[in-house]
């Protein structure tokens, strides 16, 4: 493996040198997402009926937890491969399920909605470069990448707030609602990782754990909502097939 794949990277104030723990809070805080995946599982046991990809999501969350620990203590090139992957796959993957759990979308339609969403979270950052003449990466300490998650997350759930007419509506609105709380806590969690780099003279921890803690929450949050909507949906469907039709 090239030379390059094992640079020392130190991209947050509590990385004081190359030690492999040298960012203690950093590290031990992934734990967070442990717990959140294990929450997110043991919800999806008890879901009648079982549900399959909340299940792989809880997975995905063990996954960036894991990642996440690896950069925090070798903090190289290739651990910060490990900490970016999951997440972004996570990210995508959950924009797919809610294309097809909560639109109703088809596969086919939902994927291609999904790559638009990629191709402007690819396409965000350089069109912000060259708007405003400088790295907005560099300014907003590399949380400018999540942004277009938050955007996500804002739209998907004013879209469920949108009137259907339908006998599954009142599910929709609650998944709606939850969204947007669930938009607002990571909004809250990406300030937290955007301060880190500013707050260092004053506070030499950081605050980039809070990301990882508040972050749990937001994705164990995410599973849940996803999870106790396909949970109303089946029983409202269900209600209405034992509905006896009229004489």
């Amino acid at each position: 493996m090239d030379e390059t794949w094992f640079a020392p990277i130190r991209a947050y104030c509590e990385r004081a040198d190359a030690g492999f723990w040298a960012e203690p809070l950093n590290a031990v805080s992934n734990g967070a997402f442990l717990i959140a995946a294990a929450a997110a599982a043991r919800q999806e046991r008890r879901a009648e009926p079982r549900d399959p990809a909340a299940l792989a999501l809880a997975l995905l969350v063990a996954i960036v937890g894991i990642g996440s620990f690896l950069f925090h203590t070798f903090a190289v090139r290739w651990s910060l491969l490990a900490d970016v992957i999951p997440i972004a796959m996570f990210i995508y993957a959950y924009f797919f399920l809610a294309m097809r759990r909560f639109f109703g979308l088809g596969t086919a339609a939902a994927l291609a909605v999904t790559l638009l969403f990629l191709a402007f979270n690819a396409g965000l950052e350089p069109a912000l470069d060259a708007l405003i003449g400088r790295s907005v990466n560099a300014l907003s300490n590399g949380s400018i990448g999540y942004a277009p998650a938050a955007l996500a997350l804002l739209g998907v759930g004013a879209g469920l707030l949108l009137p259907q007419g339908c006998a599954l509506g009142p599910a929709r609105r609650r998944a709606g609602l939850a969204l947007i709380a669930v938009a607002a806590l990571f909004t809250v969690s990406l300030g937290f990782r955007t301060a880190d780099a500013a707050l260092c003279p004053r506070l030499p921890a950081g605050t980039h754990f809070l990301w990882h803690i508040l972050n749990a929450a937001v994705l164990y949050a995410l599973i849940r909502t996803a999870l106790r909507y396909r949970t109303r949906t089946a029983a409202k469907g269900s209600a209405f097939l034992a509905r006896p039709s009229n004489p």
